[in-house]
């Protein structure tokens, strides 16, 4: 029995022959492949946070037999998706530091875990997985026999269990159903969503045949309140006497980012749950920092009452403890800590968008990195290698304050179930001309902003945001499905695209080259005036191989923007080439006169499928010979390097 929870991370330690080794290995695939390859962390003392790609289902148990509890994790994305175990090699302990992830074969997007006195069961929907201990989703599997009468959009979570306390196992299934939500571009002038809410319910099926034989009655919609039970999406049901009277309490996850306790007020043979209500600590609803939940209800720490171990959308996992004692007639958790694990691959949240900077002035190139929960990251390079050793992603702040871009109940095109994105895309350059790389960024809002750096070279520190203006001629342009209005000179373009920061007229002035608000790639000028300096309206320049204005997303709404780009001379023919996000990065090449930008069509630079919803390209030179590279972040929030070789 574990008596309590520690944290047992392992502190830094520098690199050992291990280290070494990984990085021949990682040379060795550059030099075999010529594609993308992903870039190690280079610390092998080191412990980081435990995370998959994007959205972590957490399957906890024994799964190597060796008695104390290992992480498994199912994770549905592109490129690294599967199911992964992380073992544990420290024993019982609350908090161990787990090895690196090992694959175990192909994942489900509705994977679920029952447990049992003689050990787990995995389920997906209309299938057991009774040899996941040996094989994971690839064994042989049993068909339950049941057809859902009901509908069940993006979630579909089976349960096996004795719901109702006649010694036979029934199935509960939680569905969810997003089609009154619609998804996208429904605010009125005033940012009010006019279409309904995420919906998710629980649905139970008693089991009239055997164990072994099973035959299910009609289905039952569970009821909570004398109404239909419904939380907020994904409703990943969990059943425990978590108040220890003796009969089968429920709680739930959601899309965003609470749990709901649902009481059984009923007895165990027949249940009946009274109106849901936010699980809470000290009068404070428990939140996850990030959404896409998946809550899993098992008694990690050994000692009797059931925790919850849940995922979100980054692909980390936290444990909330059940500290066994009750607060307003519900169980007493405490708050989320995440589960820890060796340092293995390099990786920064989820859609990873990072810039290679020399941020501290110490010769080598560090990272500043965005992701979908709206933070900005440094991530230090601590030795200048080729690869480098890389530090733990560090937060950074803005006026004393840790950045974290969030759409809100109105912030993001699609809807109020996006509320803790962020998608922060940065760019670091030297926007004011005083010596100091400040930060610009756009995001989920699509509203450009800037950071000024008011620290040293060496110490940079952030200013809070100021937004970035545009000497306009007339009213501040915006995208049509936009609902706020602009604030004075604000510029506002479509979301999650790249403000990149670059002297395309070589005045010494940075410009500005990004889409417009109709999505065409535009420069924006910048140029001293009144003693200051002023930015200019995009002019569309930028060219097809038509020579059209080039178009980069003519979609609306919520599938406009999610462009990330970048101008160099990739191919070295003396023309500025653009690359940008597509199967891994596309590369645009200018096919122009001089000094025109008429771009071919566009073509992978490597065969790696790196993209699910968009991919983000930096530049790098960390062997020193003068010819930029390539750094990909991905949406598994893994970074992908590729090697220049144009011309070679």
């Amino acid at each position: 029995m574990i008596t309590r929870c520690v944290d047992n991370s392992i502190p830094f330690q520098p690199l050992t022959r291990t280290g070494f080794v990984t990085v021949v290995v990682w040379i060795s695939i550059l030099a075999a492949h010529a594609d993308f390859a992903p870039i190690p962390h280079n610390q092998p003392g080191l412990a980081v946070d435990l995370g998959v790609g994007l959205w972590a289902l957490p399957l906890p148990m024994d799964y190597d037999g060796d008695g104390d509890f290992d992480m498994v994790v199912s994770t549905h994305n592109k490129p690294t998706g599967g199911v992964f175990l992380f073992r544990n090699n420290q024993g019982n302990v609350c908090f161990p530091v787990f090895e690196p992830a090992e694959r175990l074969g192909d994942p489900d997007p509705h994977v679920t875990i029952s447990y049992f006195p003689q050990g787990p069961l995995v389920l997906t929907p209309g299938w057991r997985h009774p040899e996941f201990l040996k094989q994971a989703l690839g064994g042989e599997k049993d068909a339950i026999p049941f057809e859902p009468p009901f509908y069940s959009g993006r979630d579909n979570q089976w349960k096996i269990l004795d719901f109702d306390g006649d010694g036979t196992l029934d199935l509960v299934v939680g569905a969810s159903d997003w089609r009154e939500y619609g998804w996208d571009d429904a605010y009125d002038k005033d940012g009010n969503w006019t279409h309904g809410p995420l919906h998710a319910h629980v649905y139970f099926m008693k089991n009239l045949g055997s164990d072994n034989e099973p035959k299910y009655a009609e289905t039952v919609q569970l009821q909570a309140g004398d109404k239909p039970l419904d939380v907020y999406g994904c409703p990943s049901p969990n059943f425990a006497d978590w108040d220890g009277d003796g009969d089968l309490d429920l709680i739930c996850g959601e899309f965003l980012d609470r749990m709901t306790w649902f009481e059984n007020i009923g007895t165990r043979q027949a249940p009946k749950y009274a109106e849901g209500r936010f699980l809470q600590r000290d009068g404070q609803d428990i939140r996850m920092e990030l959404q896409m939940i998946q809550v899993v209800a098992f008694d990690w720490d050994r000692d009797g009452d059931v925790d919850l171990v849940v995922g979100q959308e980054d692909g980390r996992v936290a444990l909330l403890e059940n500290e066994g004692s009750h607060e307003n007639g519900m169980p007493r958790f405490k708050l989320p800590v995440f589960f820890r694990q060796k340092a293995d691959l390099l990786k920064c949240g989820a859609l990873v968008t990072p810039c290679s900077v020399d941020w501290d002035a110490d010769g080598d190139e560090d990272l500043i990195c965005g992701d979908t929960a709206g933070f900005l990251s440094r991530i230090e390079n601590l030795d200048g290698g080729n690869p480098p050793q890389w530090g733990v992603p560090k937060r950074l702040e803005a006026g004393g304050e840790v950045i974290r871009i969030q759409a809100g109940p109105n912030g993001s095109i699609q809807g109020p179930a996006e509320a803790k994105w962020g998608y922060t895309v940065p760019v670091a350059a030297d926007w004011d001309g005083d010596g100091l790389p400040d930060v610009m960024i756009n995001s989920i809002w699509g509203e450009i902003l800037w950071y000024r750096n008011i620290g040293s070279r060496t110490q940079p520190q952030l200013a809070t945001a100021e937004r970035v203006e545009v000497e306009w001629d007339g009213k501040p342009p915006k995208p049509e499905w936009t609902w706020w209005e602009p604030k004075g000179k604000q510029l506002v373009t479509q979301w999650r695209t790249t403000p990149l920061m670059y002297d395309l007229n070589q005045d010494g002035l940075l410009d500005l080259v990004m889409l417009d608000h109709e999505g065409y790639l535009a420069f924006f000028q910048r140029e001293r005036r009144d003693g200051g300096l002023a930015l200019l309206p995009g002019k569309r320049i930028f060219k097809d191989k038509s020579g059209n204005p080039l178009r980069m997303n003519e979609k609306r709404a919520g599938k406009s923007g999610r462009r990330k780009i970048l101008l160099i001379d990739w191919d070295r023919d003396g023309r500025l080439d653009l690359l940008a996000n597509g199967l891994n990065i596309d590369f645009h090449r200018n096919v122009g006169e001089a000094g025109e930008f008429r771009f071919a069509d566009p073509t992978p630079l490597g065969q790696r499928l790196l993209a699910g919803h968009s991919t983000c390209p930096t530049l790098v030179d960390w062997d020193r010979d003068g010819v930029r590279d390539l750094l990909v972040g991905a949406e598994d929030g893994y970074f992908y390097y590729l090697k220049n070789t144009a011309g070679e």
